[in-house]
């Protein structure tokens, strides 16, 4: 019996549960806190010809709609006469990938009766690929870590032991990374099962109908969504700090019909340090930037990513040809979006929020013993951060909340659990919300300091310090961003920098920009946000006009 529309949407129901099952079994088993704290992964089913259908909720989309091309790689790289029932493929090539080495995808083929009938693929950050580790400071990939390119993982259900062996000889933390990799293969096992499952009570022997009715259902309706948006030619600029030079970014949408163009041409060349970003990822967010605000209720999916052309040129640093460092290709990729935002504004006023944070404060935290000869251990720490978020036509920004990564922020103890440091302050940053009608999301305080016995170095990767974010329609901007010691020395938002002993770190996270005239902001939401330390009583008068 052939399945109807009625079937599909049943059918479709259910793969959500067979991915986030899939995600959750990842979350559940990986050993780094970026993964099982911060949800910094993504996972979902592909059809046979590396499409993918489904994606779990859980997971960013920097990593979900890079991975929706990467697996299109393996598909190539490997050949149909070439993929077998118990592989299981792996890279972490920046520009095959998700953008960075830190990033590993896994991808194993789904059979059924004998018969190849897809993929499932996941992909996780991971605390350690050695080289300089993550931080921005390489001239050039090679020296950013271990390069894997696609090659298998395991092969008819042996795992690769050389392979294995490769990587615990790499990297700082043998234990973690490998373990993360088995971790990613059980994850598509997992989803596997699910599937297997499901299949057979819908008596399925492949997923032909269900991926050609997922896919032009969700094609269909994002077109619909774009031909709404008024047809023209729209424009936007921003600049940020980059590392080695200030970074301008620039972005038309043309819209026609149903078609939208985003071209990133006049954006800054490539940089000598690691904030560049492969083009898959620059695609992964500002396609997401674009769905969000055109057709956010349409399953995400091929088709619903395919209708957004992007473009950027290739050398800029939204393009990045090899060799050029990425580690943290995050900094200036998080900022996309608002790039995007802001030109959308001009064609749908009303529905895009002011510039935020938007870039992760992750800091990388590389603790040492003082004495190089006692029997402390070393320890990598990854802490991802978040400032605020930029606030909405009708509300407030978020405070202290990953936009567009969308990713958890890990728990002090979990932190501390991991290595020999204290986090002896995290709280919201009092007046760093842009001022608006709508108040942009606080910023975040966060002191840390090595525990007694050892010091520490750390790869910042900051933004949003020289060039914080801008407010929208009248709107003020967000508090600029901050790094310090605890006695008042100034530190650089990039690169590997020293805590000694007793010193302790200060990171001051911006806050998001405002929207709409402050003057028009309801006077009983101002003194709500003086009482609850959100804003200060000199900025309730300054910025709002508050007499009492």
């Amino acid at each position: 019996m052939t399945p109807t529309s009625i079937d599909y949407q049943i059918m479709w129901n259910r793969l959500i549960a067979v991915v986030e099952e899939q995600a959750t079994t990842l979350i559940r088993t990986a050993f780094s806190t970026s993964v099982r704290e911060a949800g910094d992964l993504s996972a979902g089913l592909f059809d046979r010809q590396a499409r993918m259908i489904a994606q779990a909720v859980t997971g960013t989309p920097g990593h979900v709609n890079a991975m929706a091309e990467s697996v299109g790689h393996f598909a190539r790289e490997i050949g149909a006469q070439n993929i077998f029932e118990g592989n299981v493929y792996i890279t972490n090539d920046p520009w095959m990938g998700t953008g960075h080495l830190h990033d590993i995808t896994m991808v194993t083929p789904v059979f059924r009766k004998g018969i190849h009938i897809g993929y499932f693929a996941c992909t996780a950050h991971v605390v350690d690929v050695g080289g300089r580790g993550f931080g921005p400071d390489a001239g050039e990939v090679y020296e950013e870590g271990l390069l894997i390119p696609i090659s298998k993982f395991a092969e008819r259900g042996a795992v690769n032991d050389f392979m294995v062996k490769m990587v615990r000889a790499n990297v700082r933390t043998p234990d973690q990374t490998v373990g993360d990799m088995y971790s990613l293969a059980a994850c598509n096992e997992a989803g596997n099962r699910r599937l297997q499952a499901m299949l057979d009570e819908f008596d399925l022997d492949d997923l032909d109908g269900l991926s050609e009715y997922i896919i032009e259902a969700s094609r269909k309706a994002t077109r619909e969504a774009i031909a709404a948006v008024p047809d023209g030619t729209y424009r936007n600029r921003m600049r940020v700090d980059g590392y080695d030079a200030p970074v301008d970014m620039h972005v038309q949408l043309d819209v026609a019909g149903d078609r939208l163009v985003a071209d990133f041409d006049g954006t800054s060349g490539m940089s000598k340090l690691g904030v560049n970003v492969p083009e898959v990822y620059t695609r992964a967010y500002a396609c997401y930037a674009l769905k969000c605000s055109i057709a956010p209720e349409v399953p995400n999916n091929t088709g619903s990513l395919d209708p957004f052309e992007i473009t950027a040129p290739e050398g800029s640093i939204l393009a990045a040809r090899r060799p050029a460092p990425v580690s943290v290709r995050h900094v200036i990729g998080h900022l996309v979006p608002d790039v995007v935002l802001g030109a959308l504004h001009h064609a749908l006023p009303g529905v895009v929020p002011a510039e935020g944070a938007s870039a992760l404060w992750n800091i990388q935290i590389s603790a040492r013993p003082l004495d190089a000869g006692s029997n402390l251990p070393s320890a990598e720490v990854l802490m991802f951060n978040s400032g605020g978020t930029g606030a909405r036509p009708a509300l407030d920004g978020l405070s202290a909340t990953a936009f567009p990564s969308g990713v958890s922020t890990m728990s002090v103890e979990a932190t501390e659990h991991v290595g020999p440091i204290v986090v002896w302050r995290k709280e919201l940053r009092e007046g760093s919300g842009g001022a608006g009608e709508s108040r942009g999301g606080l910023g975040q305080i966060i002191e840390i300091e090595a525990r007694d016995g050892y010091q520490f170095f750390f790869n910042a990767m900051f933004d949003r310090i020289d060039n914080p974010a801008r407010g929208r329609e009248g709107g003020g901007q967000g508090a600029p961003g901050g790094v310090a010691l605890s006695d008042g020395t100034k530190l650089k938002g990039k690169g590997r920098q020293k805590v000694e002993a007793g010193e302790r770190l200060v990171l001051s996270l911006p806050g998001g920009g405002g929207y709409g005239d402050p003057a028009s902001r309801d006077r009983d939401k101002v003194r709500s946000d003086v009482a609850a330390g959100y804003i200060t009583d000199e900025q309730a008068k300054s910025d709002y006009g508050l007499d009492d």
